[in-house]
């Protein structure tokens, strides 16, 4: 299940704000031995579906270097990568099908 979507790229401003919101976000999402699966990637939906602002931590079993877990998630979820630190990275895909008072807005 693939939800690619055209978007555009964020700015540094943009991805600045995104860090702040962020920062306090707890991982929802591990990356274990097994690595990115059809699993990792239907549940990186879900979440972004739901709250647009996604933490995932890379596990030390999982064998993929952050940068390559971070781009790949992203290019398979339609989403953007915010902030990678240390296992941890930030991803973030706005969802037009939210009510308008749950979405994130962006500054300007």
């Amino acid at each position: 299940m693939k939800t690619k979507q055209k978007h555009k790229k964020l700015t540094n401003k943009e991805k600045r704000y995104l860090k702040g919101m962020g920062h306090h976000l707890k991982p929802l999402i591990m990356l274990g031995r097994e690595g990115i699966t059809d699993n990792v990637i239907s549940a990186v939906n879900a979440v972004l579906n739901a709250h647009e602002l996604l933490k995932v931590k890379i596990g030390n079993g999982c064998i993929l270097e952050r940068q390559e877990a971070a781009h790949v998630i992203a290019k398979e979820t339609g989403s953007d990568v915010v902030q990678i630190i240390g296992k941890t990275f930030l991803l973030f895909r706005a969802n037009p099908d939210r009510k308008e008072e749950q979405r994130i807005k962006l500054p300007g």
